[in-house]
């Protein structure tokens, strides 16, 4: 169990899911917007749409389905939450 839990860590730290770290979208593009959903995966429902270059508060990160989601909240309106696929997220 131990070695579990500390793997664990390792994958999040790695893929730079630290709580409460900075994070911005990024690679979304000029004209598509990051989807904020209501859970881990494409099935959920989107929120909002969130351009290039927005801040957000990064909560933690899951694998789901082998693809890296992390539960967010917007940097300037933290009431606003939900995940977003780790693929678009760089450190700020």
């Amino acid at each position: 169990m131990r070695f579990h839990l500390t793997a664990l860590l390792a994958v999040a730290l790695t893929a730079g899911c630290a709580v409460g770290s900075g994070a911005v979208v990024k690679g979304a593009g000029p004209d598509d917007l990051l989807k904020l959903r209501e859970g881990p995966g494409l099935e959920h429902k989107i929120i909002i749409g969130l351009p290039d270059g927005t801040r957000l508060v990064r909560q933690n990160c899951l694998n789901t389905k082998g693809k890296l989601w992390c539960r967010v909240s917007l940097a300037d309106r933290p009431g606003i939450s939900g995940y977003v696929s780790a693929d678009y997220l760089a450190h700020r």
